[in-house]
């Protein structure tokens, strides 16, 4: 099974990501540029109130929160890992994802590496890729709208 089917299973890790597994998110590959896809998306993180961690070789002070070059320097947990990086360096964030004990690892749009997925789910993470949390939130809200409202 690959992260990126729109099937019940990755759905539902969707689901738990975005409102279980808690709000803490570091987003490799974030910096100030303002015309990266990570500086918009983080904006959208923080809407939907989750506590952004920017993760980038500069460590640039990003939307009011304290940047780090690289996920073992930052000095608290980390609850997901959102990266922006291409595929050839996914795997690595990965597996530091695993290694600094985050609870969940969600690839973004375009990013793809099969054996990292399996071993981010075969060391018990939740995991998603080739999605995007900007597109799922509003996705989510419209999901809850429709089983509450008549």
């Amino acid at each position: 099974m690959d992260g990126t089917g729109d099937d019940g299973t990755t759905e539902e890790a969707v689901r738990r990501i975005l409102t279980q597994l808690g709000d803490t998110w570091a987003v490799v590959g974030l910096s100030g540029n303002a015309a990266r896809p990570a500086y918009g998306v983080a904006q959208v993180l923080q809407r939907f109130g989750k506590r952004i961690v920017p993760v980038h070789p500069r460590a640039e002070t990003v939307h009011g929160e304290p940047g780090y070059a690289t996920l073992a320097d930052v000095p608290f947990p980390v609850d997901v890992v959102d990266v922006f990086v291409n595929s050839a360096l996914a795997g690595a964030v990965a597996d530091e994802a695993v290694a600094v004990g985050a609870r969940a690892v969600w690839f973004q749009l375009g990013v793809v590496d099969e054996a990292a997925y399996a071993r981010v789910r075969g060391a018990g993470l939740e995991m998603v890729m080739d999605r995007c949390p900007a597109i799922e939130i509003p996705r989510l809200r419209r999901g809850r709208s429709r089983t509450v409202l008549p």
